[in-house]
């Protein structure tokens, strides 16, 4: 098979299907979502099948983690989930087409703002079958076309759920290719599409640091990132220890395998002696292994002792490292060195402390006295999200229908002339 041929027939699709969902109205979008959820409803056995042989290939590897497990299964529950987030995105607003901020100007025009389709997405992304649904609906809601190349690990359950996608849009009357799944495994397709500079609008990334370096070196095309996930939550001096220990032990074993669990705990070394030995047996409960920095290790004798690259890590694993600070100050310095921009999480009572906290972090999303695991679009309202941007241009934090647009100004005049 010639990989750029196979590549440029699908990014020329894609291209040509754009057009078409660019100008959909929010209706037959909508519809499209509807037919999805009734599809994915009756394709539920094979789906669960699919996906039942991938995670049996996943386990057959030499370098099989069993921690890839929970990021790839699909079962009735998470099938209920993608329906429940397809249900969301149906009543999400259509933010195409309307014009807003339309004021006049000394001149007599009126200017203002409408939002648009980016145009064409390249989704590379790997083990969660879920994204495939998420981001094809909200590709679909905001006037996108799409092409998906998931993770070899859940091909099959990636190919049952692209054709229950495009089988929703046939039965809407519109270009099926308006979302397209790259069937072909084989990694040098990913370099392939990346060049495609003529078609493609946006890459949207959901990999390791290995893959945003590929894109860095051989692609031109604007990224969307969705970095590490090196989440931190910090437990103040003021904080209440039970809220303290129910939002900590949420934040890293609700699900250990995602980006917003937390991966570094800072505690304030006025309230170390109280709260570690208390938070050690939590998470010993949950077999989590914990990595302290020297005071930690000085409170807790058994915890292994954390070296800098622990700060830097993200385990996405039942493995904790833990640092003891002397103030707020002190712990947003340790985020500004070792985090990656994604979300960090204060827990105090102290209203000023936590302001100081929430204005100095410089992350997509900053909490105060809730789990790290709410950095989702689904808990946002967002519906779903195609990803979590730790850029700082365009979108930032969970990317969902508004973040699929960008703006351009509408001038409307009455003959005026300058």
């Amino acid at each position: 098979m010639n990989t750029n041929n196979y590549i440029v027939n699908i990014c020329k699709q894609a291209k040509i299907a754009s057009q078409e969902i660019s100008c959909a109205s929010e209706k037959v979008k909508n519809n499209i979502l509807k037919s999805l959820i009734k599809n994915i409803n009756s394709s539920r056995d094979i789906i669960i099948s699919s996906n039942a042989t991938d995670i049996k290939n996943l386990k057959s590897l030499k370098n099989f983690v069993e921690s890839f497990v929970d990021r790839l299964l699909i079962d009735n529950e998470r099938i209920d989930s993608m329906i429940a987030s397809l249900e969301e995105i149906i009543v999400i607003k259509d933010p195409v087409g309307e014009i807003k901020n339309l004021e006049t100007m000394p001149s007599g025009i009126k200017v203002g703002k409408m939002a648009m389709p980016l145009g064409v997405i390249a989704m590379i992304y790997e083990s969660r079958p879920n994204v495939t649904v998420d981001a094809s609906a909200l590709s679909i809601k905001s006037g996108n076309s799409i092409i998906l190349r998931g993770g070899s690990e859940s091909i099959n359950t990636n190919l049952v759920l692209a054709e229950c996608i495009q089988n929703s849009i046939s039965e809407n009357n519109l270009d099926k290719n308006i979302v397209q799944l790259i069937d072909n495994t084989d990694r040098v397709i990913v370099n392939e599409l990346l060049l495609q500079n003529d078609y493609i609008d946006i890459v949207i990334p959901r990999g390791g640091k290995n893959l945003i370096s590929l894109i860095d070196e051989i692609s031109s095309i604007p990224v969307l990132r969705h970095l590490d996930g090196i989440c931190h939550v910090y437990i103040d001096k003021d904080a209440d220890i039970k809220k303290a220990i129910n939002i900590a032990v949420n934040s890293k074993t609700q699900r250990t395998g995602v980006c917003n669990a937390m991966e570094t705990l800072i505690v304030n070394k006025d309230i170390a002696n109280d709260f570690l030995p208390i938070i050690e047996n939590e998470l010993s409960a949950k077999n989590v292994e914990i990595r302290g920095c020297s005071n930690t290790k000085n409170i807790l004798n058994n915890v292994k002792l954390a070296n800098d690259d622990d700060w830097k890590t993200e385990y996405l694993a039942s493995i904790l490292s833990i640092i003891i600070v002397n103030d707020c100050e002190s712990a947003i310095k340790h985020i500004a060195d070792y985090g990656s921009g994604h979300t960090d999480v204060i827990v105090t009572e102290n209203k000023d402390t936590a302001k100081v906290f929430l204005r100095n972090v410089d992350s997509s999303s900053v909490m105060h006295n809730a789990s790290s695991r709410f950095a989702d679009g689904f808990e946002y309202g967002l519906g779903a999200e195609i990803g979590i941007s730790t850029n700082k241009l365009h979108a930032r934090g969970p990317v969902g229908v508004k973040g699929l647009t960008n703006e351009k100004f509408v001038v409307i005049g009455d003959g005026n002339v300058r």
